[in-house]
């Protein structure tokens, strides 16, 4: 998995758990919804000004965007 569809996905996790829609999570941003949509599915390279808001966001570190999601076999990275 490419380190885009990584973070695309922790994103989701960590939005979710927030109990935000893709829109909402958007406007806090101040991003479009549609690009939202693609940083979460993995389909655009982020810029770093926009990874800081989206961490800034969600509350967590910039490196916890980043790293490695853990697998179900529990051996974390």
């Amino acid at each position: 998995m490419n380190i885009q569809k990584e973070a695309g996905e922790k994103i989701r996790e960590l939005r979710r758990k927030k109990g935000w829609s893709q829109e909402e999570m958007a406007d806090i941003c101040g991003l479009h919804r549609s690009h939202m949509g693609e940083i979460e599915r993995g389909n655009v390279n982020m810029t770093l000004a926009t990874l800081l808001i989206i961490a800034q966001t969600l509350e967590v570190p910039v490196a916890d965007l980043l790293r490695p999601q853990s697998n179900s076999g529990g051996h974390a990275a």
